[in-house]
């Protein structure tokens, strides 16, 4: 559980900045170099590297020197398979409660009464 909550937490906090999302969806139509991912963003190709090396660390991405040049490609499916599912969980969880309240709201929607006038009965002498 530790190493799965370990991978979950990586790989969200990876995601978490919007360059390195971009990155994720360039890699998505096929890899490339460094030179070619940092080209449509305004940082410097030491910057990409470093966004690179925590897609990395997360599992999403790997690189490989080819000569004097670094290619990368999307290796996503086991780190996104780990955050899919506890995004499931959690939805599971939510819905449960979404129903068991809707449930509540619909039994004190019933009337109070059987004569439907909601007055309460005590039923005894007063």
């Amino acid at each position: 559980m530790v190493q799965y909550q370990y991978a979950v937490d990586v790989t969200l906090r990876a995601l978490a900045d919007p360059t390195r999302r971009a990155v994720v969806e360039r890699l998505a139509s096929g890899g490339c170099s460094v030179s070619e991912l940092a080209r449509p963003f305004a940082i410097s190709l030491t910057a990409m590297r470093k966004h690179l090396q925590v897609l990395e660390r997360a599992g999403v991405v790997t690189t490989e020197k080819r000569g004097r040049v670094r290619h990368c490609r999307l290796e996503a499916a086991e780190p996104m398979a780990a955050v899919a599912t506890w995004i499931e969980q959690r939805l599971a969880t939510w819905e449960g409660r979404f129903d068991a309240l809707a449930r509540h709201l619909a039994a004190s929607d019933a009337p109070a009464d059987e004569e439907g006038d909601g007055a309460v009965r005590d039923g005894g002498a007063g």
